[in-house]
């Protein structure tokens, strides 16, 4: 393809996604598809000879959108918003064809410097400490990270190495007469006695995160709010210690997978700090909405943390991937990962090498699009997109509450809304949640709060979500409701629930497949 050819198929793709953006709405927000459907639309094996690009851009709608879920749908109300703007799309443009790899500021200047600043305007954006600003010069810093998974995996593995390397500081070695190290306890022999700390309302990352590190997380109860308090985190890590292990690190969630609840950082942070842990805050949908200065006592407690994450990608108009993570203090992560081969070495050590801030080596200019968005936003902008969206959240929950079959059963912060039938058990909802996605006009996907209370999730995920779409959607709740108990009176509730067993298991599948990824 050469360069007139490009410009051609080019700005034919573009105009087919600016058309897609502004007829998104009206696709079915779900595709009606098996799996394996694709087999059947592609050949079995690759072309031997170059096909023309109007075979290639006809594909798109024949192969590719016929199984495609549409995540910016004003009618997709599953799981958290995933960021999406002109100006984030056509950054990722420009940094796939830059193609630099920010391995070290040497290799790609331009990609490590817009990072370390666009890092300290988000900072600056939500009110963060000073101490997590690259400006402060105080040894913190920000960097963009793959999503809010790699964070918590990242920080559990810096939280780690600091307490094993402060535990061998106080009591590793054994001295004889003559000041000469005579014993040294095995660094490996330390990691079983190990134990970090999250609420059960944390999110499945934290899980792998123990799968990958080999690390025990222990999970404890969140109160009747689902939040995590701290006389519950203070008698934990008392029993801990009294059974001689090492408590080292807490997850606190701001903003939960099930219900956008909140941890009690006021309560948990001296509690941290007396203990010695390392406390991570995992912020992933709510942190964005602390732009907005009604909503950033969301973070008050912050000054106590080692570490905060959230994802720009999920509620700040930025596309995947993008999730932003400040440190206190930035030698927590570069003394774990840093491995400086002979050719990344750079003399130029006043400026971060982000590899060793992360897992991944090579490292895309993702701080361009954070960049555009902000420019071509502004802060005015991104604030009047999340009371936008919150505001709808507020419509939705108005009309739950005004029809008493149904009940809001969590404080509706942003931009979710958990709601149910209040005189029907976990079954008969997830029925209800199984017929309103069967018909693919809406989608929407259900979460277990505490006391095994089951919800079906309503969120407010699109930037071109309007208030005719929430109350469409409030419609679909209504008619499949309506339909729904009329076929309870006409086929007695005994069938009805046994239909709701069979069902409860697609909705409860979906929950589980969505909550690991």
């Amino acid at each position: 393809m050469g360069p007139d050819e490009f410009r051609r198929a080019g700005h034919q793709l573009v105009d087919y996604i600016a058309d897609y953006q502004e007829t998104v709405r009206d696709r079915p927000v779900t595709p009606d598809v098996r799996p394996g459907y694709m087999r059947r639309l592609v050949p079995a094996a690759p072309p031997e000879r170059p096909e023309p690009w109007d075979d290639v851009m006809a594909d798109i709608e024949r192969v590719i959108m016929p199984g495609m879920s549409h995540w910016h749908s004003p009618q997709f109300h599953a799981y958290y918003p995933v960021g999406n703007s002109y100006p984030a799309l056509l950054a990722d443009m420009l940094s796939d064809a830059l193609g630099c790899v920010g391995i070290a500021w040497a290799s790609a200047p331009a990609c490590t410097e817009l990072e370390v600043i666009m890092m300290d305007w988000l900072a600056q954006l939500l009110q963060l400490p000073e101490q997590f600003m690259f400006s402060s010069g105080r040894g913190g810093g920000g960097v963009i990270q793959g999503s809010a998974c790699e964070s918590t995996l990242i920080t559990l593995l810096a939280a780690r190495s600091c307490k094993v390397n402060e535990f061998l500081r106080a009591n590793g070695t054994v001295h004889n007469e003559h000041g000469d190290p005579v014993v040294t306890p095995d660094r490996a022999a330390l990691l079983p006695k190990l134990v970090a700390f999250a609420s059960d309302q944390a999110h499945s990352s934290v899980t792998r995160a123990s799968l990958l590190s080999g690390l025990r997380i222990r999970t404890l109860p969140s109160d009747s709010n689902a939040s995590l308090r701290g006389d519950t985190l203070t008698k934990a890590v008392e029993e801990e210690l009294r059974a001689g292990n090492i408590p080292f690190y807490v997850l606190a969630a701001l903003g939960t997978t099930a219900s956008c609840a909140y941890d009690n950082l006021t309560e948990l942070g001296p509690i941290c700090e007396r203990f010695g842990l390392w406390l991570h805050i995992d912020a992933a949908y709510a942190g964005a909405a602390c732009v907005c200065p009604e909503f950033r006592h969301i973070i008050d407690g912050i000054e106590h943390a080692t570490s905060f994450n959230f994802n720009p990608h999920k509620f700040l108009l930025t596309n995947l991937d993008c999730s932003a993570l400040w440190v206190r203090r930035s030698r927590d992560l570069t003394d774990v990962f840093e491995v400086n081969a002979l050719f990344l070495k750079t003399p130029f050590s006043e400026m971060p090498s982000y590899r060793h801030w992360a897992i991944q080596l090579s490292r895309r200019f993702r701080a361009l699009k954070l960049w555009f968005v902000m420019r071509l936003y502004g802060a005015d902008g991104l604030r009047a997109h999340i009371r936008r969206q919150v505001k709808l959240a507020k419509e939705f929950e108005a009309l739950v509450r005004g029809d008493d079959r149904f009940e809001v059963a969590a404080p509706v912060t942003l931009g979710l809304v958990c709601f149910r039938l209040k005189k029907y058990g976990n079954m008969i909802n997830d029925h209800l949640l199984a017929r309103i996605n069967g018909a693919r006009r809406i989608h929407m996907v259900p979460a277990m709060l505490p006391g095994e209370t089951y919800v079906l999730r309503f969120v407010v995920c699109s930037r071109y979500t309007e208030s005719r779409d929430v109350q469409f959607a409030w419609s679909e709740v209504q008619k499949h409701t309506d339909e729904l108990l009329s076929s309870a009176e006409v086929l007695g509730r005994g069938k009805m629930l046994w239909s709701s067993v069979r069902a409860a298991s697609i909705g409860l599948r979906l929950f589980h497949s969505w909550h690991s990824v």
